[in-house]
């Protein structure tokens, strides 16, 4: 029976202490810096803290203020140029404040996100930004209970922690797979090395529209393994298995399993290079015999030849706005909807344009 329970309700680090099996000195020694006690204590130390939820107050200034001027940021990745573009809105978006931005990657590991949320939650943010939808339960209880404005981005859902901002990934799949069979394509592929819950979704868009139209065909979807986590973590896999020659391989491997195939949608705008370039190592016409679509749409989909077809999404207006209705809410604003659907664009390009209906781009 735990009995030094905050009058509010929440624990204390006595209550901890009794549930780690060590002394409260230990506890507050090892949250103050984790390499002061052994690796097993710590370990004990903090599945007390996940099992109690317990966030304390690391920072004087925070426990004398109501927040601090700190936002923290959580990206699964500090290497893809996704997250640049994200980082970058964030960064726009609190110029000329004192708002300050501390970034936390969690490498599409869970375990790693909910202990970076613990981390900065300690400090008493002023808000939290998280990429993603797909926390666990322990970090989705913290951060709901973080008494501070939370926003995830980069994703929709119907049950967001707090505030969410971004785009549907399943409706992106099925936009791109609409726009393909109106271009004359019916067997279509997907091409991806690597994925996660918001591949996944573009994955399903693309299915549910091909399954309506009686033309899916499982044979035409890249084999993948999204239990696999390497030690080297989940943004290592993404690395090695999303780029340019793995595309080339993937789709190589389609196609001599179904020569039929006439199009693909790739997880991402590296993949739909890779597969241009096998197409032309075989002779394959782009846009004639094989249309190619890429996701996220980066200017090297424009520049090159011929010109990708991708599905532009709002990176930097995911970070921008993220931090805006931060602000506001910091400034008592708090209207405003709490699920922001910034939508999606196919930008249609010659390597979908089977029909010939586009001028060719200028050279």
């Amino acid at each position: 029976m735990l009995r030094s329970r905050r009058t509010d309700g929440r624990p204390t680090i006595a209550d901890v202490a009794r549930l780690a099996g060590v002394g409260a000195i230990t506890v507050s020694r090892a949250l103050r810096d984790p390499s002061l006690v052994s690796a097993s204590l710590r370990e004990s130390i903090d599945n007390a803290v996940r099992q109690l939820n317990y966030i304390p107050n690391l920072s004087a200034r925070a426990l004398a203020s109501i927040r601090t001027d700190v936002i923290g940021v959580l990206v699964p990745s500090l290497t893809q140029n996704i997250f640049s573009d994200v980082l970058r809105g964030i960064y726009d978006g609190v110029e000329s404040t004192e708002l300050q931005v501390q970034i936390g990657n969690t490498r599409y590991y869970q375990e790693e996100e909910e202990r970076l949320i613990a981390q900065m939650l300690r400090q008493k943010p002023a808000g939290m930004i998280i990429s993603g939808v797909d926390q666990n339960e322990a970090s989705r209880l913290m951060l709901k209970e973080a008494g501070c404005p939370v926003i995830q981005i980069m994703d929709l859902s119907d049950d967001p922690i707090d505030t969410i901002i971004g785009f549907s990934h399943y409706q992106a799949g099925r936009a791109i797979t609409e726009h393909l069979l109106e271009s004359g394509y019916r067997n279509i592929g997907f091409v991806a090395g690597w994925m996660n819950g918001r591949s996944l979704s573009r994955l399903s868009g693309l299915r549910d529209v091909l399954t309506e139209a009686g033309l899916f065909n499982p044979r035409l979807i890249t084999p993948i393994d999204t239990t696999h986590q390497p030690r080297g973590g989940a943004s290592s896999e993404a690395r090695r298995f999303v780029t340019p020659l793995a595309a080339r391989r993937l789709l190589a491997d389609m196609i001599e399993a179904e020569p039929e195939i006439d199009a693909v949608f790739c997880n991402n705008d590296v993949m739909a290079l890779g597969s241009l370039f096998e197409c032309m190592q075989r002779g394959r016409r782009v846009p004639q015999d094989m249309g190619i679509a890429g996701f996220n749409d980066f200017e090297v989909m424009e520049a090159a030849y011929p010109a990708i077809t991708s599905v532009y999404t709002p990176r930097w207006e995911c970070g921008y706005e993220a931090v805006m209705r931060l602000r506001r809410r910091l400034d008592g604003d708090n209207s405003g909807e709490k699920i922001v659907d910034l939508g999606i664009k196919v930008k249609t390009r010659e390597s979908t344009d089977r029909n010939g209906k586009l001028p060719s781009s200028p050279r």
